[in-house]
Order: C-alpha cells, then structure tokens, then sequence
C-alpha cells in the first residue's frame, strides 16, 4: 500500500539523498542540498511504502500559484517503478487542490519520458517557445 504525503520527514532526507543520486542529473546532491531543496519547494510529494515507511517516490512544485508551476525532481526508486508510484505522483500534483487555478504546469523530461507525462496532458507543443538554460552544470548541457 502506498501513501502520498506532502512534507519529507527529517528521517527521510539520507534516503531521498540517495535515491536523487540514482538520477543522472542529481549524482551530487549532498543531505545539505536535499534539506534546503525541501525548505525551499512550495509543494512536496513523496510516496512511501507502507507498512516499512520506504520511500518509493518524489517530486517538488515551485509556483506562483497563478500562472505557472514547475514540476521537479520526478523520481520513483528502482524497486517501485512499473508499480504505479510515478503515475500516483504525478495523479497527486494535478489534482492538488493549490495548483487547481494555476494556467500552465510545467516539466523538462527526457525523451523516452514524453509518452508518460502526455497522460497527464503535457505536450512537446509550446508554440514557438525554446528552453534556455544559463548552468555551470557541465551534464545540463546538450551533448554531442
């Protein structure tokens, strides 16, 4: 049985760190990264396994709550994926009651990811808009 919760146990923060460094674009995240990440997310989602508390899931909005939110650091652990936890997530964050009048949810996935998240109603198609990146973050940039 799943359970999705809207804040992140300080006993959870060693195991979200090491589930976040499975994910190639957060291999570095230290618990000091984690836990200001957490105190600075307007929304958390985090998916436990009961009855062992395992987190098998995550994901964190940044919002205005008008007009536009952006959807990060989508991640199930490996043991979970396929089992529906990447789908309660993301069921979780559009239905959640603070997002409800926002205009335009927001994500950056990887390719082989469009199909998933297109079941929620993201689209590749943003009008002529580009994303643009200003990083110091040599694996954010588009490799060759």
């Amino acid at each position: 049985m799943l359970a999705i919760e809207s804040v992140v146990s300080p006993n959870h923060i060693p195991e979200l760190t090491a589930l976040m460094r499975t994910a190639w674009w957060m291999t570095d995240r230290t618990t000091a990264d984690v836990a200001h990440l957490l105190d600075h997310s307007d929304l958390l989602f985090a998916v436990t396994h009961d009855p062992t508390g395992e987190l098998a899931g995550f994901a964190r909005v940044l919002t205005d709550y008008g007009h536009v939110a952006l959807l990060l650091d989508v991640i199930v652990a490996e043991p979970h994926r396929g089992s529906g936890v990447g789908a309660a997530l993301l069921d979780a964050v559009v239905t959640h009651p603070a997002l409800a009048d926002v205009r335009s949810l927001e994500l950056v996935c990887q390719p082989e990811l469009i199909p998933f998240y297109a079941r929620w109603g993201f689209t590749t198609e943003v009008g002529t808009s580009h994303l643009m990146r200003r990083t110091t973050d040599p694996r954010l940039r588009a490799q060759a």
